[in-house]
């Protein structure tokens, strides 16, 4: 009785292993859903309808959208897709993958959550010093300063940390894998992306383009 009472509960799964693995998942899909959502202002704003950028953009790039201008609307279309896919990479961290797809999930979960983690926080950063008085910026932008401090600064950081949690996790779940240089890796290449993302953030930081 005691050996069949073993191996019954050996086969029974168990639940809060179950519950651990469904909660781990949840970043992954927070990061998906924060780039479908993001997504949809590209592209009707690409459209040439402003609906919630007259009040939260500034007034240049509004202009650049309600006349159509091509240059600023394939940028928006592009934009609008690197957040699908994006999208498409909070999805992919939500279970283990094969390797050659998870180099790319992790290099790009990794990139995702320095780049929108460090312009999230600039905006935040700059909002508050123009708050404080320490900073000036010009008046027909002083009614942006709210929004970028307290959405769109807050929204960037959301989804930093939704990638870095997702992708954190996915390196934790792969820890069955065989052979450890395989681990070894893959934590090369999602820090190969947040380093590259560091280093794209910085210059354009630095040069003020983009």
């Amino acid at each position: 009785m005691s050996i069949m009472r073993s191996l019954g509960d050996e086969a029974r799964p168990d639940p809060g292993s179950a519950l651990r693995l469904h909660l781990s998942r949840w970043p992954g899909y927070a990061a998906a859903v924060w780039g479908f959502l993001f997504a949809v202002p590209s592209f009707v704003w690409a459209t040439g309808n402003t609906f919630g950028a007259r009040s939260t953009v500034s007034p240049s790039l509004v202009q650049l959208a309600r006349d159509g201008v091509p240059w600023f609307l394939t940028v928006l279309v592009v934009t609008g897709l690197l957040k699908l896919v994006g999208a498409l990479v909070g999805i992919g961290l939500t279970r283990p993958r094969g390797m050659r797809i998870s180099r790319l999930l992790v290099f790009c979960g990794g990139g995702a959550a320095i780049l929108l983690t460090w312009h999230g926080g600039l905006f935040v950063l700059h909002g508050m010093l123009i708050e404080t008085g320490v900073a000036a910026v010009e008046p027909d932008l002083a009614a942006l300063t709210g929004w970028y401090l307290y959405l769109w600064g807050p929204w960037f950081i959301a989804g930093g940390l939704a990638f870095a949690g997702a992708t954190a996790l996915y390196l934790r779940h792969l820890r069955q894998l065989r052979h450890r240089g395989d681990r070894r890796r893959l934590r090369l290449y999602c820090a190969a992306g947040a380093l590259g993302a560091l280093a794209l953030s910085v210059s354009s930081t630095v040069t003020g383009i983009g």
